[in-house]
């Protein structure tokens, strides 16, 4: 099957990312919203990617092969103009759309890209259901709730799956792509050849796993960071520089946490947090002794002090622009 419409529901930092990518590489993307108030917290989102994009071929056009933006263009076929120009057309032709019907009409393949909240997401899942048409497929964005937790939701089990994307797509080009029992290796294949077509390295996944490849390695570094921090252990600026400069490593994980937002971070915790309380005792003794309700009290703060992260101009650290 040949895709050409793609549409992608929620507007938050990776979604943003995803419709530009995909627009980049020539695809028609809307991006569908809640609401008309959503639209004015996405939209500027996407004039910072047109910006970014903009400023990554620019480096890119020094020759520096050390910030090379992979998802962007190949080093041997790099045109500065070309870039530029598909750049000036993803971002004119994305259509932010809050009218569900409209946005999914003729839709190739809708990515689910919303908060990390599993009771939200099958409510999206059960609206859709009956207006999605037979061609479409589906696939969820999530970074820690499995497919099989949502398929039966879809009406269409066996043309849903996983894709995953990291933070900055365009220079972090990686997606995974995990199947669920009922998903058919047709659609897997796919959606691979489309993770391909929009510039990405994709990696299989095997069995479901929470967390994916990425994240399971992610998720206990951050939750790991979090807890030093909410016991008073330390600062977030002390415990970036320790990872910084004790690994070489570019970000520590506190400006990681601004990067994806604190609302991903504190939906990430939630999730965790509910795990002990599933598990026996004995278990529950060898786990990392993480304080998940301390954790929780400490990005809470934050938020309700609108410092949601990197994209509302503060969270841990204070950023020039939002």
């Amino acid at each position: 099957m040949e895709y050409k419409k793609i549409v992608v529901a929620g507007g938050g930092v990776l979604g943003s990312q995803i419709a530009f990518q995909a627009a980049y590489t020539g695809y028609d993307v809307v991006i569908w919203l809640r609401s008309e108030e959503s639209k004015t917290r996405t939209q500027p989102k996407l004039d910072t990617l047109k910006q970014t994009y903009i400023d990554t071929i620019n480096v890119m056009a020094n020759g520096d092969m050390d910030n090379w933006a992979r998802g962007i263009a190949d080093a041997d076929n790099f045109s500065v103009v070309e870039c530029v120009r598909k750049v000036e057309e993803a971002y004119e032709k994305i259509v932010l759309e809050v009218d569900l019907n409209k946005a999914l009409e003729g839709a190739d393949l809708v990515i689910e890209s919303m908060a990390e909240n599993l009771d939200q997401k099958i409510d999206f899942y059960k609206k859709i259901a009956p207006i999605l048409d037979e061609k479409t497929v589906l696939v969820t964005n999530s970074s820690t709730l499995l497919p099989s937790k949502l398929a039966k939701h879809t009406g269409r089990a066996n043309k849903f799956l996983s894709l995953h994307f990291a933070n900055s797509i365009w220079k972090n080009n990686i997606a995974e792509v995990m199947t669920q029992s009922e998903t058919e290796e047709k659609y897997f294949n796919e959606i691979m050849e489309f993770a391909k077509s929009i510039r990405m390295i994709p990696l299989p996944v095997k069995h479901e796993k929470s967390g994916y490849l990425l994240n399971s390695l992610l998720v206990p570094f951050l939750l790991s960071a979090m807890d030093l921090v909410a016991n008073n252990i330390s600062d977030p600026e002390s415990v970036d520089r320790a990872w910084t400069l004790g690994t070489g490593a570019p970000k520590g994980p506190f400006r990681i946490i601004d990067t994806v937002g604190l609302e991903t971070a504190k939906n990430i915790v939630e999730q965790y947090q509910k795990v002990p309380s599933l598990i026996n005792p004995l278990l529950k003794r060898m786990m990392l002794p993480y304080n998940y309700k301390a954790m929780l009290e400490m990005l809470n703060k934050y938020i309700s002090e609108g410092k949601m992260g990197k994209s509302s101009g503060e969270g841990f650290y204070k950023y020039d622009e939002k």
